[in-house]
Formats: structure tokens, sequence, C-alpha cells
């Protein structure tokens, strides 16, 4: 089943990429946001990093949280999704 698609003519899609090249411009943000914004990111020192690493207890607690929460997740969504395909069947 061939497709009946009539070409645009050259003048359609050049008007069409002007008006896309005038609506698509950067803008630049106020400077004092950028400020403000740089002032909120912190980035910990070195020193900091390593001993939170060091502390393996909280992190494989955090890294199990993570996990199976994950889990949890994931056997609703297949739950849910079984019970949604049965209904449709």
């Amino acid at each position: 089943m061939a497709s009946s698609k009539t070409p645009l003519p050259e003048e359609t899609i050049l008007d069409l990429e002007e008006r896309l090249a005038g609506t698509l411009k950067p803008i630049r943000p106020p400077q004092e946001t950028v400020q403000r914004l740089r002032g909120r990111i912190y980035i910990p020192d070195r020193d900091e990093i390593v001993l939170r690493l060091h502390d393996w207890k909280q992190l494989f607690l955090v890294f199990g949280g993570v996990m199976s929460i994950l889990l949890v997740t994931i056997t609703v969504a297949r739950a849910f999704f079984y019970l949604v395909g049965k209904r449709q069947m």
C-alpha cells in the first residue's frame, strides 16, 4: 500500500525553517539567577567524600534500601500489568 504524500513546495519549507529559526533562539538567564544557583551548588572536599565512602555500613543500608524500593516497584508494576492483561482477554 503506497502512501500518497505530496511534496511540499520549496518556498513553504523555507518559510517554515525561517519561522523555526526565529522562535528557537537561545536565551541567556539573568546574571542574578546564575549567581544564586552557583551559591546553592555544594561540592564537598575530597576528604569529606573519602570519609563518607569509608562509612560502609551506612552506604550498604542506603544501597539496600534503594534496591528494595526498586524491587517492590517492579513487582507492583508486573502485578498491575498482569491484572490489566487478564481483564482484556
